[in-house]
């Protein structure tokens, strides 16, 4: 099975000069917890609300103030639309990273998988995914 039959279509990009404050509303108003960073039609970074939390609020950052692209992971992990579950779902396992942008093969942003995804298709391939992610690591996630 290809991840496309799995993922969640379509996926909100915001723009890294986005504030934190308005990137957490369109979390809470998606109730999403993640959302891709675009920028002149290509994919630059990954925000998350534990990114928000940690590089910023913790940090006592003005969240009026602070863009996304100051608190975004940079590094962006990713797969093709064409690829298989098992496969994607060892990627996630191996970077652990809970929610993956999917791209087609011109590079463009289609969707976003995530272990809810793996879950709702009752695979197998989600207990692979869950097992590396849930282990310790001094990596960003994503």
């Amino acid at each position: 099975m290809q991840v496309q039959e799995i993922m969640t279509h379509g996926a909100d990009v915001i723009d890294p000069n986005t504030t934190i404050r308005d990137a957490a509303r369109r979390m809470r108003a998606d109730n999403v917890g993640a959302l891709p960073v675009g920028e002149n039609d290509r994919l630059v970074g990954m925000v998350t609300d534990r990114d928000i939390a940690m590089r910023a609020v913790a940090e006592d950052r003005p969240a009026g103030n602070t863009s996304v692209r100051e608190v975004m992971s940079e590094h962006v992990y990713y797969c093709f639309e064409d690829q298989d579950v098992d496969e994607v779902a060892e990627y996630m396992a191996e970077h652990q990273v809970r929610r993956l942008p999917i791209l087609n093969r011109n590079k463009r942003l289609v969707g976003i998988v995530s272990l809810a995804d793996f879950a709702r298709s009752g695979m197998d391939a989600v207990k692979a995914a869950l097992s590396g992610i849930s282990q310790p690591s001094d990596q960003p996630r994503h």
